[in-house]
């Protein structure tokens, strides 16, 4: 699932060597940034214009800027980043990969945008966060971030003591399940080729959700478009005015595939990169944070990535440079 940002205007994009490219624009990317930028490093940040937030209307469970849409939350940061000198660049990454290294042995990488502009960086911070891959029910895409949600914690009390429904897409489904309880008394699991235990059903049938095990083949909505239910593999229509989907959870990496980052496959969970300690990765001069490494990360804990991942970055150029002025070398 996917949809972008309203247009903005975009900085030129820096000429000669920065010292990071920031691939995302994203709360970990522009956080990341920040920091960066207001430790007077140059840095550009490449943006898609496709958050996975932007359906949303608001975005709770930050402190201070809790219900405030994600648009205005980015354009803020952009506002922000660009203060500070920062430069925020509207396009696409196609290519990113190690270049040759300076004439001291510094770190060189380039990225290429889809236009064919490219930019060449000292460090690279990876924010691109995820997409969520959601099961192939028909009409079901058309409601997410409204009717049809993930986070119980993002937009649970949005959807309290509504008709709700869990479209079970595998074991992380019954955790899931426990949670939006707490929300609502009216829940409905469907297992939909699922698996679900006899100690499950049991534990289910203790705090009253029902379990419908008919397969679900498509999304019923009301004359106004409205979420109304589903309709079942044998033709009943349960009423439901939302679903709750533990969606596969897959860290945006097209493009990226030349700097040879690891990934990692979290069980019942989806695809990420591998990172440690402050977004550090495998690869020499490359940092992850936010999403794209911690798939189930808020908004609040994916900007706090991207804010130790700039952190580290600094602290690491600021070692770099003094090596270089030992060498006589001039940055």
């Amino acid at each position: 699932m996917t949809m972008t940002t309203p247009p903005y205007a975009s900085d030129a994009l820096a000429e000669g060597t920065v010292d990071v490219v920031v691939i995302g624009g994203g709360a970990a990317g522009l956080n990341g940034a920040l920091i960066l930028a207001r430790s007077r490093r140059s840095v550009v940040v490449i943006d898609s214009g496709s958050p996975r937030n932007a359906p949303a209307e608001a975005m709770h469970g930050f402190i201070v800027f809790d219900g405030t849409p994600p648009s205005e939350i980015l354009r803020r940061g952009r506002e922000q980043v660009r203060q500070y000198g920062g430069r925020v660049v509207f396009g696409e990454v196609v290519s990113a990969e190690s270049a040759a290294p300076s004439a001291d042995g510094d770190l060189r990488f380039t990225v290429t945008l889809a236009d064919g502009r490219s930019v060449t960086a000292r460090r690279v911070l990876v924010a691109t966060g995820l997409t969520d891959v959601l099961p192939e029910v028909p009409g079901l895409a058309e409601h997410w971030g409204h009717s049809v949600v993930n986070c119980p914690y993002c937009h649970g009390w949005e959807v309290r003591d509504e008709p709700i429904g869990i479209l079970a897409t595998g074991p992380a489904s019954i955790g899931h399940a426990l949670l939006f309880r707490q929300l609502t008394e009216d829940l409905t699991y469907f297992t939909h080729g699922t698996d679900l235990d006899q100690d499950s059903r049991a534990r289910f049938a203790a705090r009253g959700i029902r379990v419908i095990d008919t397969p679900v083949t498509e999304v019923v909505n009301d004359t106004g478009g409205a979420l109304a239910g589903v309709r079942l593999a044998d033709g009943q229509v349960v009423a439901r005015r939302v679903l709750a989907v533990a969606a596969s959870l897959q860290a945006r990496t097209q493009g990226l595939e030349g700097l040879g980052l690891p990934v990692q496959d979290l069980p019942n969970m989806g695809r990420g990169f591998a990172s440690g300690i402050a977004g550090a990765t495998e690869v020499p001069g490359v940092w992850v944070a936010g999403n794209a490494t911690d798939l189930v990360a808020q908004v609040g804990p994916s900007a706090a990535a991207g804010a130790l991942a700039g952190v580290e970055i600094n602290k690491m150029l600021a070692i770099a440079d003094t090596d270089a002025a030992l060498q006589g070398s001039p940055r």
